[in-house]
């Protein structure tokens, strides 16, 4: 592969990061008026209804108003160019937005179990029609955009616009208990069964588990990410495969790789033929990256550093086998 081939790769690579970085702010956007009109409707349809719960939905999509408008500031701060202060860029501004929304969504689920114990304990109030098909356009459009941030999130691997999808399927759930308890209350209503009344706020205790499961795993994704968890073992393996695509790697004598917001770091060290030239070696190098980066888009640096290789220390391709992505030869 020569030099041209590779500037062009790069150029071809960052027009797309652009676009899908662009793409992602204005699902964030999407979101984030949709959550606004949401929460006026929900809360003057619950007013005017009577409904406990969709008043209770209102609100939580008022912190859904919060957290979405701290995914899109973590989206703009991320897609900063690198500086002076941030050589490494700034991708890590999306994972911190994600934790964000991870609290605020663990916040909202307390709200609605604790409104949904507080139902419990006083009269049911008379359900509403009108509550119940706010509550119904809520869940579809709640579903679609869950659908919509969900694929796009993991197409162009941003953390913050997961973020958004997984509060939007948090939503959902919330809705799935706003519909099914108005529905039942509708229903006891309609048939004279007191007891139906109260299926609205248990709908609410259940869903809040689910929110709140969902916030955890969230925010522990974060926080790995934060502390530089590695990357999976399936993931090293397959570097490693690629890295061994070049003739000259006799050997890995370490391979590490990180998270970095929407993109990946990699750091290896490879033992080649010690008689090799400085420009050779340098060729190598090129090659290792295009070979990693080529295949993988959301790799964003490969650190190579060279250790010579005698033919008479091992015989060539032993050492792979053996080799632990952790720290192959902790000597090099």
């Amino acid at each position: 592969m020569n030099r041209l081939q590779l500037n062009w790769m790069t150029i071809a690579g960052g027009l797309m990061n652009k676009t899908g970085r662009s793409a992602g702010e204005q699902a964030i956007w999407i979101s984030l008026i949709s959550n606004m009109f949401l929460t006026g409707i929900k809360i003057a349809v619950g007013a005017l209804a009577g409904s406990q719960v969709l008043v209770a939905d209102g609100v939580h999509n008022a912190g859904d108003v919060i957290a979405t408008i701290a995914a899109l500031a973590s989206t703009k701060v991320a897609n900063r160019p690198k500086d002076e202060s941030h050589m490494y860029g700034h991708g890590k501004a999306e994972v911190i937005g994600s934790a964000i929304v991870a609290v605020i969504m663990i916040i909202a689920a307390f709200f609605i179990a604790y409104h949904a114990v507080l139902s419990i304990s006083h009269p049911a109030s008379k359900p509403s029609l009108i509550a119940l098909i706010a509550a119904a356009v809520s869940l579809i459009w709640k579903q679609w955009l869950y659908i919509y941030c969900n694929r796009l999130g993991r197409s162009i691997k941003s953390k913050s616009l997961m973020a958004t999808a997984h509060d939007h399927l948090a939503d959902v759930y919330a809705s799935i208990a706003a519909v099914a308890g108005i529905g039942l209350a509708l229903i006891g209503s309609w048939l004279d069964i007191a007891v139906l009344s109260y299926g609205d706020p248990v709908a609410g205790i259940i869903v809040s588990y689910f929110v709140i499961r969902l916030a955890y795993h969230m925010g522990k994704d974060a926080i790995d990410i934060l502390m530089e968890k590695s990357v999976s073992v399936e993931q090293i393996r397959d570097y490693e495969a690629l890295i061994l695509t070049v003739p000259e790697v006799k050997r890995i004598d370490r391979l590490r790789a990180r998270e970095f917001g929407q993109y990946i770091m990699l750091d290896v060290r490879v033992g080649i033929p010690a008689q090799l030239t400085i420009q050779e070696g340098h060729d190598i190098i090129r090659k290792i990256k295009a070979a990693i980066m080529h295949e993988n888009a959301d790799v964003e640096e490969v650190l190579v550093h060279l250790n010579p290789w005698y033919e008479n220390e091992q015989p060539e391709g032993t050492k792979h086998e053996g080799a632990k992505p952790d720290g192959m030869n902790p000597e090099a």
